[in-house]
Order: C-alpha cells, then sequence, then structure tokens
C-alpha cells in the first residue's frame, strides 16, 4: 500500500529513472520469483551506486514504486553483503578477521584504528573518509595479519603501522590525488 516517504528529491528522481530504465526490461513485476528478486538486485545496485548506500526511506521509497513489499526489499538489503543501509566512506578497511590473522593480532589492530580514528568497528569517521570493516577472511593467511584498504592489500602488520596506513589515505585528499 503507496504511502508518503520522505526522501531527497535528487533521489527520488534518481531511483525513477533507475526503475524505469530498468524495471519493464528485466520484468521486475514478472511473477517469475527468480526474474524478480533478479531485477530487484539490479535495481538495488543501481541504486547504491547512485546513492552511496540504501538507508530506510530509499527502501520504502522502492518498495512503493515498484509495488513490493518493503519486507522483502529489506531482506534482500540485509542478505547480501555487497548493500549498506548506512553511509561509507571514501576509504574501507577491510580487516581480516580469520584464525590467522585473529592469532597474530588482527583484534589489536582493529582496536588501534578505532582508537585513532574515534569509530567503532562498523562505523564510518564523521568526515566521511574511512569505514572500518572486520571481515571473515581475505585468502591471505600468509601475510597474517592483513587488511585491505579499498583494493590496496597491506600484510604483516602490526598496531604501529595504523598511523602510517592512515596518513597514507588521508593526506591525499586534502590535494585530491588518490
Amino acid at each position: 500500500m503507496p504511502y508518503e516517504i520522505d526522501i531527497d528529491p535528487a533521489w527520488g528522481a534518481a531511483i525513477d529513472r533507475i526503475i524505469a530504465a530498468g524495471a519493464p526490461e528485466q520484468g521486475l513485476l514478472n511473477e517469475n520469483c527468480l526474474q524478480r528478486s533478479s531485477s530487484l538486485i539490479q535495481i538495488l545496485e543501481q541504486t547504491q551506486k547512485e546513492i552511496g548506500y540504501l538507508p530506510e526511506n530509499v527502501q520504502a521509497y522502492l518498495a512503493n514504486k515498484l509495488h513490493i513489499p518493503l519486507s522483502e526489499i529489506y531482506g534482500v538489503t540485509t542478505f547480501y553483503a555487497l548493500f549498506n543501509t548506512e553511509p561509507v566512506g571514501k576509504h574501507t578497511i577491510s580487516v581480516c578477521m580469520g584464525t590467522a590473522c585473529y592469532v597474530k593480532g588482527a583484534g589489536e589492530i582493529v582496536a588501534e584504528f578505532e582508537r585513532r580514528l574515534n569509530i567503532e568497528a562498523g562505523q564510518t569517521t564523521l568526515d566521511g573518509l574511512f569505514t572500518l570493516e572486520p571481515c571473515r577472511c581475505l585468502g591471505a593467511c600468509g601475510l597474517a595479519p592483513v587488511l585491505t584498504i579499498g583494493d590496496q592489500v597491506y600484510g604483516r602488520l602490526t598496531p604501529a603501522d595504523v598511523p602510517d596506513l592512515i596518513e597514507k589515505y588521508y593526506l591525499p585528499t586534502k590535494g585530491e590525488s588518490t
């Protein structure tokens, strides 16, 4: 049942363009459950690419526009790790917490990032520059403890390496070269 959603007009226009471009061809309203889910994921991906994340009001707007239950959209956005319901920073710091990394001090590295960035794991800095996300395994056990910042891999780290890593990504934003 449609209801009034408080959403930024620019976001609403962007979502309307995404739906208009993708829904009819993708068969979103088709009763075929598999095709419907695939189309919904594509629309959610495009929406997140445009807006940056999928807050509850955006999910509700999509539910109204697509005539599907909000619970279905919420279920998809919270099931798949690729979707974010909170804003994420320009640089995502993913610290491996797999067994090899954990026993070699990954927890202390996360704690040092938390202390220096003044955030907790799963949060984004107020300036929107960093998001700290512990993860299960990065598949680089030989480099333990390991983390990624964006696509860059850093291994054999200690808490003492954290300030230099932050500085490496903080300074370029002042002059914007990274």
